[in-house]
């Protein structure tokens, strides 16, 4: 059942945006009177699911759910058809048309999309608000992994900037840092500015803990015990930690290092309870480093956690500043995508790993239900995530034939038709083996439990 929600969310999510994405190619080809001779949700190499002719225009859903496609006569696009370009062209072609109409014609698709994100992000807080982490409420300073301190933080850090300018997101912030040069942190009342160092951001991405390797910096409070033996030791709900073997301690990443030099071995635990320090003197470590109990964090997610509200006014312009952190997030992938140390490369996924991470709700009696405000959010980001995809100037998106019309605008003169053949098929050919490559990835990493 989860699947089946995950699923059909992913094919929901694609086909808004692969018929808007078209329509916005669509519109302006019509507007300038030239003939789109098909619109398609989804491809359809050998058939198509369903199709209906309406004026000179065939509509129809293909059965590979990897986008979609407006075929205007006229124009050398992924079907490859070059048979009507040997002819002389017709005033109701594409080729025929004059640049700036083509110009507006290749770029209505990703013009949507930008819009159509600014729209869901505006809606999004205007109706929902915006819940998120507040940094600037950590009284104790940030928590770090393994992976943390390689990247250059210290436990009890407070983040100021990164990269100079400040985040009080958590949600953020842990994606910018990735994504950021340099770091500038409060550190025993000093500012302290360091550079992300690239190793911490691989290991990062390796252990797949994007939003976990920083976190509130917490004393360790007992909500409950979970094993036998925790239960046997006379430590109980409500317990603050405050030393270990007589060393003292104030908060959970202090006690969890000592837990870790006793794996194994029995210690003496100091408590505070009811107003009073008491000592534990026979408590367990098991071997890895645990004493079997639960945290209490339901005060501190209280004190952190921050809903804003927007009025309608302020959503607009709200929305806007959204779509353009997310485009920026999309952009400065890159760095480390493509980064010899960092091999974010590896990290990339594809429909399973996005079907896979679709988000859902979860209830206490088990049933599932479609997370609506994660799932418009997500397709607002992909919506900007097409955008910037369809722009890269590669021959087979719209940022090729843009590249080729930006050219002819500026020479004065066409790019010869048999450059534009040879570029459109070897752009195909590279898409279509990316596409490939990616979807690999992703049944590599199913069958090798990566994913």
């Amino acid at each position: 059942m989860e699947l089946a929600i995950k699923i059909f969310q992913f094919i929901l999510s694609i086909s808004i945006l692969v018929v808007l994405h078209e329509l916005g190619h669509f519109l302006p080809a019509k507007y300038f009177k030239t003939k789109v001779e098909k619109f398609y949700l989804f491809f359809d190499p050998w058939f198509s699911i369903a199709k209906k002719k309406i004026g000179e225009t065939e509509y129809g859903i293909g059965w590979l759910p990897f986008g979609g496609y407006v075929k205007i006569a006229g124009m050398v696009d992924e079907s490859m058809d070059t048979e009507q370009l040997k002819q002389p062209a017709q005033p109701w072609e594409f080729r025929a048309k004059p640049a700036w109409q083509r110009l507006i014609i290749m770029l209505g698709g990703v013009t949507v999309n930008f819009f159509l994100a600014w729209l869901i992000y505006s809606c999004l807080s205007l109706f929902n608000g915006e819940t998120y982490t507040d940094l600037t409420k950590f009284e104790n300073g940030i928590e770090v992994t393994e992976a943390g301190r390689k990247m250059g933080f210290e436990n009890g850090d407070k983040i100021v900037s990164i990269d100079g300018k400040p985040n009080e997101r958590l949600e953020n912030a842990s994606i910018n840092i990735l994504l950021g040069d340099n770091v500038t942190v409060l550190r025993n009342g000093k500012e302290v500015t360091f550079p992300v160092n690239t190793e911490g951001v691989a290991e990062v991405l390796k252990q797949r803990e994007a939003k976990l390797y920083i976190g509130p910096r917490m004393p360790m409070v007992i909500d409950s015990l979970a094993t036998p033996s925790s239960k046997a030791s006379g430590l109980a709900s409500g317990d603050k930690v405050v030393g270990i073997n007589g060393q003292k301690v104030s908060f959970f990443d202090q006690v969890s290092a000592l837990l870790n030099q006793n794996k194994g071995k029995t210690i003496s635990v100091d408590v505070e309870r009811n107003g009073a320090v008491q000592t534990i003197p026979t408590v367990p470590v098991d071997a890895n480093g645990k004493l079997g109990v639960q945290l209490s964090t339901k005060n501190l997610a209280k004190s952190i956690v921050t809903t804003k509200q927007y009025s309608f006014g302020e959503s607009i312009p709200r929305g806007f500043t959204r779509t353009i952190e997310a485009l920026t997030m999309q952009v400065k992938q890159f760095k480390i995508m493509f980064n010899s140390k960092v091999q974010g490369y590896k990290n990339v996924g594809g429909p399973i790993a996005i079907v896979k991470n679709m988000p859902v709700d979860k209830s206490a009696d088990g049933s599932i239900a479609i997370n609506w405000p994660a799932f418009w959010s997500f397709t607002a980001m992909f919506s900007i995530w097409l955008a910037f995809l369809n722009l890269i100037p590669i021959p087979g998106l719209d940022g090729g034939h843009v590249i080729f019309t930006l050219y002819e605008i500026i020479v004065g003169k066409p790019v010869p038709q048999k450059v534009l053949e040879n570029a459109q098929m070897i752009g195909v050919i590279f898409l279509l083996g990316l596409m490939l490559l990616i979807f690999g990835s992703d049944i590599f990493k199913v069958f090798t439990g990566k994913l």
